[in-house]
């Protein structure tokens, strides 16, 4: 898995003080998309085990204030993300178990939920914001998203219940 970036004490991507890890890889390749350059998988470097260590010194050293992890893209549900996402957040949330983790995904819950893989990612995270880009229904007054037919959802309550429930 490649990423593009790493951003330390985000406060756009999610609620808090965020670390905002950038994956590459999408299909989506949504129109008037922020981030173009991590369509590509091959884009930016390798995520390895030193950028997993530094994100978990981070969290180690500002753990009072981080209130959590950010999964953007690209894609994180991309295929070649998951396995790898997968990993690093069972670590992270053992390490880390009251920070939050927040994913954004160009797929629908609906079309998550029926890739066993996908769904595995999706349930360590707690908030989902969900469905592409579309630059038709662009809204710069929305919350962490960028067009009005994304969800922001509580993925934990959804699993729990069983249907949508939104994150406030």
């Amino acid at each position: 898995m490649n990423y593009s970036g790493i951003k330390y004490s985000d406060m756009i991507n999610g609620k808090g003080i965020r670390v905002s890890l950038f994956v590459s890889g999408c299909t989506h390749r949504c129109k008037g998309c922020f981030n173009r350059d991590t369509w590509d998988p091959e884009y930016g470097e390798p995520f390895t085990q030193k950028e997993e260590d530094e994100i978990f010194l981070y969290f180690e050293k500002y753990g009072r204030t981080a209130k959590g992890l950010s999964l953007l893209g690209g894609d994180p549900t991309y295929h070649k993300n998951v396995e790898p996402l997968i990993e690093f957040l069972k670590k992270f949330k053992e390490r880390f178990p009251d920070k939050d983790i927040w994913m954004w995904s160009g797929f629908t819950w609906e079309q998550l939920e029926k890739d066993k893989k996908r769904l595995e990612l999706v349930s360590l995270c707690d908030v989902l914001i969900d469905g592409r880009f579309e630059i038709e229904k662009k809204d710069l007054n929305l919350k962490w998203r960028g067009s009005s037919n994304q969800r922001v959802i509580d993925i934990q309550k959804t699993i729990s219940l069983g249907e949508i429930v939104e994150y406030h």
